[in-house]
């Protein structure tokens, strides 16, 4: 059997969000076979401090897979710095890997469908990441399909492929401009990508996953997607860094498997387009008036 990929979590302050990610990857098909890795942010304040050494407590305990390592903190990175890094630093001495951050519960079959998808499109340089999680869209699409770019819910990459990221968000949205790719980049403007790069480079958020998407999206690479969810968000609750508290994005976990085989590898028109439905009609009318605006001043 193929090396199965190891898992990297990235964890702050929450330790009920994560006892509860990680008792669902526990329950996984492959979890005893899986080498799990920890990344534990350091806290920023004094208030901080006793709910992150909760979090250090309890992934010291973490049982039910093949191996467990924690990689602690000294400082507070921030999640961006701290999940860049230990992607970074896990790819040095590994062709792929897993990621999850400390508030996604994960479907029981999460780590057959990643590692299945790995294996398949190792080779395939147009293939940048694979994806876990699908917006609770209405779609009649039986296999997985693949858009342009890459997403951040449960996710993993290879080592080869990881190298396209790009952290300057600024050198990134003047790309964007040049080449006149901002429609296409917001899903046909019905959701303002490009804003959240530009707040990032004004610092305004402290987005990985916006720079990611952004540097596969500008080298044309691809992310597959599965045709039902086997990712639950649970930190849109208001309690993550750059998350408010929205319910638009929950889904049901169906714990079905998902068979992996050749598809044609380019860009699912038709689920993009029910994903851009989806955007627009999760806006109200207040949302719909700053939309029209924000776009006017990209």
């Amino acid at each position: 059997m193929t090396q199965l990929a190891p898992v990297a979590i990235f964890a702050f302050n929450r330790p009920n969000h994560l006892k509860r990610t990680i008792k669902h990857l526990s329950c996984n098909y492959l979890a005893k076979k899986t080498d799990i890795h920890i990344f534990c942010d350091g806290f920023k304040g004094t208030n901080e401090k006793l709910k992150v050494i909760k979090v250090r407590k309890f992934a010291n305990k973490i049982k039910g897979f093949k191996s467990v390592k924690l990689h602690l903190r000294e400082k507070n990175l921030g999640l961006s710095k701290n999940l860049t890094s230990g992607i970074s630093f896990m790819l040095k001495t590994r062709e792929k890997l897993i990621i999850l951050e400390d508030d996604l519960l994960t479907d029981r079959y999460f780590l057959k469908y990643m590692n299945d998808s790995l294996n398949f499109y190792e080779h395939n340089d147009n293939i940048v990441s694979i994806h876990a999680y699908l917006y609770p869209i209405k779609t009649y699409n039986k296999n997985p399909f693949f858009l342009k770019g890459a997403d951040c819910w449960g996710w993993a990459t290879w080592k080869n492929k990881w190298k396209i990221y790009n952290e300057n968000s600024e050198s990134l949205l003047k790309l964007l401009i040049s080449k006149k790719r901002i429609k296409e980049f917001n899903f046909n403007n019905s959701y303002n990508y490009t804003k959240m790069l530009k707040d990032n480079f004004k610092k305004k958020n402290d987005s990985w996953a916006i720079r990611w998407y952004a540097s596969a999206f500008l080298k044309n690479k691809l992310t597959l997607y599965p045709p039902h969810s086997l990712i639950k968000n649970i930190g849109n609750d208001g309690s993550g860094s750059n998350t408010k508290s929205e319910k638009k994005f929950d889904i049901t976990l169906k714990n079905k498997p998902i068979k992996i085989k050749k598809i044609i590898v380019k860009e699912n028109k038709k689920v993009k387009k029910e994903i851009e439905d989806f955007f627009n009609l999760n806006l109200n009318f207040f949302q719909r008036i700053y939309k029209f605006f924000s776009f006017l001043n990209l």
